[in-house]
C-alpha cells in the first residue's frame, strides 16, 4: 500500500473516532480531572480464573493503595477517571467498570468494588489487542471527562493474534496525544515468544507502548502481580517511578531500549 493511502487511511480513522466522541460527549457535561486511564486488562483464553481473580485483585488493591490516593491528591484536580476494560477475542471487549472518578478513599473503595462483583468476560477467544487499544481509543474521546492527560495501559500475557494489527491502533492513540503503557505478565510455566524473535517485553515496548512518558513494566510470575499494578498506578497517575522490586522491572516505551531498570 502506497504510504499516502496508510496516511488517508489513518485521517479517515481519526475524524471518526472524533466525530463519535463530539457525539458521545454532547449530552453529558465534561469534568475537569488530571488523567483519563483506561485499564486494558487481558482476558483471554490464556487467562484462567485464578489469574483472572488476581489480576482483579491487584488492580482493586493498586487503587485502594495510599501511595495511590496520595498521587491523585497531587494532581492539580486531585482527580482522575478510570474504566476497567477487559479484552479478548474480535469483537470481545467488556467494560467491567464504566468511566468513574476517583479522588478519594470512598470512590476508590467504590471503583474496586465494581470490579470484584464484575461478570467476566465470557468471550475468550486469542489476543486482539489492536481492537483493545481502539476501543479504549474511542471511550477516552468519547467519555464526559476532561483531561490534559490520557492513558491507555495495555496488561496481558501474550502478543497480537487476532484482528487489526497494533501496531496501526496504536498510531490512531497516538496521533490523539494519547499514550499507552504496558504490564507483561510473565509466566515461567507460559512463557509466550514475541513474534520474529525477541521477549513478550521487547514486544510490547515496541509493538504497542507509545506517546509522551510511556513505560512498560514486567510482573515477573502471578506473586507479583499486585507490586507491579501498584507502582505502575503511581508512576501513571504522578507522573514518577516506583522503586523497582527484584521482581519485576520499568523499561522506558516506544520502542527505546534505554532505561531499563531491574533492582538487584
Amino acid at each position: 500500500m502506497a504510504p499516502w493511502m496508510t496516511r488517508l487511511g489513518l485521517v479517515l480513522s481519526l475524524a471518526a473516532l472524533l466525530a463519535a466522541g463530539r457525539a458521545g460527549a454532547a449530552s453529558a457535561q465534561a469534568g475537569p480531572v488530571d488523567l483519563e486511564l483506561v485499564l486494558a486488562v487481558d482476558a483471554s483464553g490464556s487467562i484462567d480464573e485464578d489469574e483472572a481473580r488476581l489480576q482483579r485483585a491487584g488492580w482493586a488493591e493498586a487503587i485502594t493503595h495510599p501511595r495511590v490516593l496520595g498521587a491523585i491528591r497531587s494532581g492539580g484536580h486531585g482527580a482522575i477517571a478510570v474504566m476497567y476494560l477487559e479484552w479478548a477475542a474480535i469483537g470481545c471487549e467488556n467494560v467491567a467498570v464504566p468511566w468513574m472518578r476517583i479522588s478519594d478513599a470512598v470512590s476508590a473503595q467504590r471503583f474496586a468494588a465494581v470490579i470484584e462483583k464484575a461478570k467476566r468476560l465470557d468471550c475468550w477467544g486469542g489476543n486482539a489487542i489492536g481492537d483493545a487499544v481502539d476501543f479504549a481509543t474511542k471511550s477516552l474521546v468519547a467519555n464526559r471527562f476532561n483531561a490534559k492527560r490520557q492513558v491507555i495501559d495495555v496488561s496481558g500475557d501474550g502478543p497480537n493474534t487476532l484482528g487489526q494489527p497494533v501496531e496501526l491502533a496504536r498510531e490512531r492513540a497516538l496521533a490523539l496525544g494519547i499514550t499507552i503503557n504496558g504490564l507483561v505478565i510473565m509466566d515461567p510455566a507460559r512463557f509466550f515468544n514475541a513474534p520474529g524473535g525477541g521477549t513478550l517485553e521487547d514486544y510490547y515496548r515496541n509493538a504497542i507502548a507509545g506517546g509522551p512518558g510511556s513505560f512498560v513494566m514486567v510482573a515477573k510470575g502471578r506473586g507479583n502481580f499486585r507490586e507491579a499494578a501498584l507502582a505502575k498506578l503511581v508512576r501513571e497517575i504522578a507522573g514518577r517511578s516506583e522503586t523497582p522490586s527484584r521482581d519485576y522491572a520499568a523499561t522506558a516505551g516506544g520502542g527505546a531500549a534505554e532505561g531499563h531498570a531491574t533492582a538487584r
